[in-house]
């Protein structure tokens, strides 16, 4: 004798905050499925690279997203505490660093909005002796050199079991087989880091792991790249 239903609502006016490694692919985890289930979207782009974010709205609105429907805010943290503390919004993504994910849910929860978001992560690769040397050396330098190392899945640490300990030395043969170069070239391995500030973070934590008595095996910082000169490479 009971009934059980659900009912599907649309919340109202959602959020999205999105980094700047992929400014295509992330916002496309956010305002279609939004806009499909009935509601409208806000989509603040990283303001490192806001140009692909742009581009890939206008060609929502050219597809016939109504006006209003899907809204761009550019700029950095007052925007962001603008969003969580907006009143219209019901509900809020984000996907970027840790610190700053823990403080938008922090604050859009604070705020009466539902919250979700996707942070940073630290990955390992556990290397087992009887693993296929080629492929495993292939899939490790893929790992941690793929976007130049700026994703949250980008491989940071591996541990080498057994025999396998025997592969550094090929493990670096391999990063320097990589062609380094603008992402704009083609046969580029290994592009620029996205800013003079990524640049220097990277740079200082070679630095303090050979000040912690790391070994380095190969120095990749201030690397020549004919026509780049001023590049952020490393």
């Amino acid at each position: 004798g009971v009934d059980t239903y659900t009912l599907l609502q649309p919340l109202g006016v959602c959020a999205g905050i999105t980094p700047f490694n992929f400014p295509a692919m992330i916002p496309l985890w956010m305002f279609p499925m939004a806009i499909a289930t009935g509601n409208t979207f806000v989509l603040k782009p990283s303001e490192q690279d806001p140009m692909v974010t742009m581009r890939l709205v206008e060609l929502a609105l050219e597809a016939g997203i109504p006006p209003g429907v899907l809204n761009v805010v550019h700029g950095g943290e007052d925007v962001v505490n603008a969003l969580c503390d907006h009143a219209d919004i019901k509900a809020i993504s984000f996907v970027g660093s840790t610190k700053v994910g823990t403080h938008v849910y922090n604050r859009a929860t604070l705020a009466g909005k539902r919250a979700q978001c996707m942070m940073g992560a630290k990955n390992h690769a556990i290397v087992m002796p009887d693993t296929n040397k080629d492929q495993a050396l292939s899939a490790i330098a893929g790992a941690a050199f793929g976007a130049a190392g700026q994703r949250c899945m980008a491989l940071s640490v591996v541990v080498l079991v057994g025999e396998a300990q025997q592969w550094i030395a090929d493990m670096v043969e391999k990063a320097q087989s990589l062609t380094l170069n603008a992402g704009t070239e083609k046969g580029a391995d290994l592009g620029p880091l996205v800013s003079c500030a990524a640049l220097s973070r990277v740079e200082g934590l070679i630095e303090r792991g050979i000040a912690d008595g790391a070994k380095l095996e190969l120095d990749g910082r201030k690397p020549s790249v004919p026509g780049f000169e001023k590049g952020n490479f490393v």
